[in-house]
């Protein structure tokens, strides 16, 4: 069991019967009363957010979560397929489930299959992930201003905003959480 002091960000609990991560948190205490932690968490299986208030005495039960290493082999309608690297077993995943990062997987790349007790529920990308500009408005040169930005088609149908540098068959290094340009690939 958890005490409110242990909720920090990246910190698994379980309420309910259901997994979730804490994405954000306030401590505060009131004069004469105990202390109260806001927090605001990520249902692991369905991507909602919630806010929760939980009180000094209150005690959390942590998630019984796991990652493991997977490869991604393919989507066929709205299930995307995995190959977990320890077992060689493939499981499948709803487009549902995983939200977002459908956007970013490209064949044969690894990822980290998120279990919650004995079912995979989830998967977790690299924060920081490279990928090639299939399409994008040429630059015009001398037009560096740094507040600009243009729309980019990446090599998985992605559209990020890059700036008039980067050009079609350049590499980008994009935020997976964010969804937003980082830098171009030093590759």
């Amino acid at each position: 069991m958890l005490g409110i002091t242990d909720l920090k960000v990246g910190t698994k609990i379980q309420i309910d019967g259901d997994p979730f991560v804490v994405t954000w948190n306030q401590h505060s205490k009131q004069a004469r009363g105990g202390g109260v932690m806001k927090v605001k968490i990520r249902n692991l299986e369905t991507g909602s957010v919630l806010e929760r208030t939980f009180q000094g005495a209150d005690k959390i039960e942590e998630a019984d979560v796991a990652y493991r290493r997977a490869q991604f082999l393919y989507a066929q309608g709205g299930e995307y397929q995995f190959m977990d690297q320890e077992t060689y077993d493939t499981v499948s995943l709803m487009r549902e489930k995983l939200g977002d990062a459908v956007d970013y997987l490209t064949d044969g790349m690894e990822v980290d299959l998120l279990y919650f007790g004995q079912n995979p529920i989830n998967i977790q990308l690299k924060p920081k992930l490279t990928f090639k500009v299939i399409e994008t408005e040429p630059g015009v040169q001398g037009d560096r201003a740094q507040a600009v930005m243009k729309p980019a088609t990446l090599e998985t149908g992605k559209v990020v905003r890059v700036p008039p540098f980067i050009n079609a068959g350049d590499g980008v290094v994009v935020n997976t959480d964010t969804g937003e340009y980082v830098e171009r690939s030093k590759q």
